[in-house]
């Protein structure tokens, strides 16, 4: 067992976090070090300046990053993240649960992540378009349809990745390139389904995982940590699809609780209209610290990292916890969750439905073709519960936590090809 130094006082290293997980799977697969060295380092990554004009006439100089952990299965695979407090460290753990995820899922891609250290709530529409055709512009050599295709992420949606494709096929003198990014409009090479294809393929492993700890979601309840996106399409769908109630949703500055349950689009307006749920009418405010302890069947961590800590581990009461967010949970409150009982579906478990519906649309896009929603849904719940059933099955075989069977499962497949191609 790794010895367990990484939570201290001082901010965990998201990265650190994703070393230690490698070493956890490296000990039980008795992967030679020289493998080990190999997954712990990306392959390449990309640092960038970006001068932009800013709209009162200023240039501020953004700093990006772009991360190919590992091709061994595929081309790179991976969002696109616009945040205040993004780190290099964060990029490279995001990167490498990327190839882990892609490799989950059984998809032919490796994994990638990239970023820009910036605040979009405070830049105007001009200026995020001009920070991401100046990020394209520095890292057009480094990505393409057939090396590393990025995709939306935290605080980047549809439109910056029309802007980004539209500059990568300006840079290229060349027709409209949609096979270079994912998660644009329909209008320029989209998928349907792409918009809740992070939370429906969640939703889809927590249905499966109620079926192996025998919970009935028809009368569960959920509460949610992060109504961006993901949290909001997974409040409506565990709703919609199965019954459950959403009782507890939070946000950045808050949330609410409702024994009695909260409307998922209720909230989502009030926090369009005020800027944050913690203003919905009728229910009781909470921090978002306390939205993670509260009594509940299901807790849906879709923020951002390192939620669950050794810190809070102890006072989470639900019997499944869906890792909808990357990383929200650290090594050492893995260890607490698994000794009560409770059934994690890991990250790149439970949120792998983003990038599985990101390479059925780069299989339109090679194919100048487009399937119907309904047969995005389908292609998604195969390959998501598949993946759920691999990776319990790989829990009971070796006796081990779900976390632990689904980095066997995706990191023997990433050495198995190493190893077919020679590397090792």
């Amino acid at each position: 067992m790794i010895e367990k130094t990484l939570e201290t006082k001082t901010a965990i290293n998201p990265f650190d976090v994703v070393k230690t997980q490698i070493d956890r799977c490296a000990d039980i697969l008795n992967l030679d070090p020289d493998i080990v060295a190999i997954l712990k380092s990306p392959m390449r990554e990309l640092h960038v300046s970006l001068p932009v004009h800013m709209d009162d006439g200023s240039v501020k100089v953004f700093q990006g990053f772009r991360v190919q952990h590992n091709d061994a299965r595929g081309i790179t695979k991976g969002g696109i993240r616009f945040h205040p407090e993004e780190t290099i460290d964060t990029i490279r753990a995001l990167a490498t649960l990327m190839t882990w995820k892609t490799s989950l899922v059984d998809l032919p891609l490796g994994g990638a992540k990239g970023g820009i250290v910036c605040n979009p709530k405070e830049m105007s529409l001009g200026e995020l378009e001009r920070l991401s055709r100046a990020y394209i512009r520095s890292i057009f050599q480094f990505i393409g349809p057939e090396r590393d295709v990025p995709a939306p992420d935290v605080y980047t949606n549809p439109q910056i990745m029309a802007w980004m494709m539209d500059e990568y096929s300006m840079m290229l003198g060349k027709p409209p390139q949609f096979g270079v990014i994912t998660g644009k409009p329909l209008a320029v090479g989209g998928s349907p389904g792409r918009g809740d294809a992070t939370a429906r393929g969640g939703t889809y492993t927590i249905r499966e995982a109620a079926k192996a700890v025998g919970l009935d979601l028809s009368k569960a309840t959920v509460a949610i940590q992060g109504y961006g996106n993901a949290g909001y399409h997974a409040a409506r769908l565990i709703s919609e699809l199965y019954g459950a109630k959403v009782v507890g949703v939070c946000d950045s500055k808050g949330g609410v609780y409702n024994a009695a349950g909260i409307n998922p689009q209720a909230a989502f307006d009030c926090k369009a209209a005020t800027g944050s749920v913690c203003n919905l009418p009728d229910a009781e405010y909470i921090t978002k610290e306390d939205i993670l302890e509260l009594k509940v069947d299901i807790l849906i961590p879709a923020a951002i990292e390192n939620a669950i800590t050794q810190a809070n581990a102890a006072n989470i009461k639900s019997k499944i916890v869906a890792e909808l967010a990357n990383g929200p949970t650290t090594p050492e409150a893995d260890d607490i969750l698994s000794d009560k009982g409770v059934h994690l579906i890991p990250d790149f478990l439970c949120n792998a439905g983003g990038v599985t519906v990101s390479y059925i649309e780069m299989v339109q896009n090679s194919y100048m073709y487009s399937w119907q929603e309904d047969e995005v849904h389908q292609l998604l719940d195969r390959k998501m519960t598949t993946a759920y059933n691999s990776v319990l099955s790989t829990s009971q075989e070796y006796d081990i936590d779900m976390r632990e069977a689904a980095y066997v499962l995706a990191v023997q497949r990433v050495v198995d090809v190493m190893k077919m191609r020679g590397w090792v």
